[in-house]
């Protein structure tokens, strides 16, 4: 591993991690355990993603994401 790509990978582990601490779920991980558990099911863009995971943070009564499965 060259120091630019350990750097990088500190760098993405460090942005997951504080948008985790935040509630913002991975994007990818999301992805991920779309096409492995549910592949005939429509995968939302990463604007549409990130809307549903805001609504599903604020808005009153619905508490915090549960995931699908």
């Amino acid at each position: 591993m060259t120091e630019t790509t350990g750097l990088r990978f500190v760098c993405e582990m460090v942005t997951k991690t504080a948008r985790l601490m935040v509630g913002v779920p991975d994007y990818e991980t999301y992805v991920a355990h779309r096409q492995l558990n549910h592949p005939d099911k429509p995968i939302m863009t990463h604007t549409e993603f990130f809307r549903e995971r805001q609504e599903a943070r604020y808005a009153v009564g619905k508490g915090r994401f549960r995931g699908c499965c």
